[in-house]
Parts: C-alpha cells; structure tokens; sequence
C-alpha cells in the first residue's frame, strides 16, 4: 500500500513540501453526473428553469470551485491554473445531466482536486438551480477519469 503524503512521522496531517518536485504540465479531467426526472431535464433543455441559464450558470460555478480549490480543501496547495473547461450535456437516456472538467497547470503537483472540485461545484449549482421543481435528484459517479504529468505519470480509469 502506498504511504499517504499528507501525514508526517507522527501521524500529523501536514501540507507536503512539492519544492523538489519538477515542474511539468499537468492535466487531469473529472467526471459526473445529476439524475433527475425527464420532467425536470425537460427544464434545462427548453431553458424555462425559474433561475436561468442552467447549464451556463454550472459551468461558470465549476470554474469558480476549481480556482478556489485550495480555499476548500485543507492540504492542497494554490495552483496557477492555466485552463479549467467544462463541459455540461442534457442527457435524456440519464436523464439528468452529466458534466465533465478539464484542469491544466504547469507546476510541481498535480490538479485532480482542482478537477473534482470542479465538478462537484458545477453539480451542485444544477442541483441548486432546479430544486423548486425536484428536491430528489442525485449527485452521483463523481470520479477522475484522467491524470498526467509529473513524477507518478498517466493514469486513466478504465
């Protein structure tokens, strides 16, 4: 089993020290989905949401959650992010809406938080926009799908 980072020797969570580590470009791309009913799709597709833009509106709050990142989860480090795109697609076969964030950086760690952070942001906001109309959707199959660069290299979910 790998040893976890982000405890020292005394079992203290701490922040790892990424000094020694190369600079490289780094990417990693995430995941997930909100299930909801077809009525409640039928929404976002036809754009008569009673708080907007649903897709748009997730998509700017996904880049939002990837910069702030750092702010919210303890240990990661503050990234200069050189791209955060997400993609955010009515699916009637879910249905719900699935979502999918691309993180870049050049630096000495890598930017899954950044991209998990991105969709859980965007996932949220979705859900946030359309529970007037259904309080039961799900925020489900959060996970990353792709991690390369640096030292650990290339990591793709089968």
């Amino acid at each position: 089993m790998a040893e976890l980072s982000h405890f020292d020797r005394a079992g203290r969570a701490h922040m790892v020290d990424v000094s020694e580590k190369d600079v490289t470009d780094r990417v990693a791309v995430a995941t997930g989905s909100v299930v909801m009913r077809a009525e409640t799709l039928a929404h976002v597709t036809a754009g008569t949401a009673g708080k907007g833009d649903v897709l748009g509106v997730a998509r700017l709050a996904g880049i939002m959650g990837a910069k702030r990142t750092s702010d919210l989860i303890p240990l990661c480090h503050p990234l200069p992010l050189s791209r955060v795109a997400l993609d955010l697609a009515a699916d009637p076969d879910l249905p719900g809406v699935r979502i999918e964030a691309t993180v870049r950086t050049t630096g000495r760690t890598g930017v899954e938080m950044e991209a998990l952070t991105a969709v859980s942001t965007a996932a949220l906001t979705v859900y946030d926009m359309l529970k007037a109309v259904e309080k039961s959707m799900v925020i489900t199959d959060i996970a990353v799908k792709l991690k390369d660069g640096g030292k650990s290299g290339r990591y793709e979910a089968k």
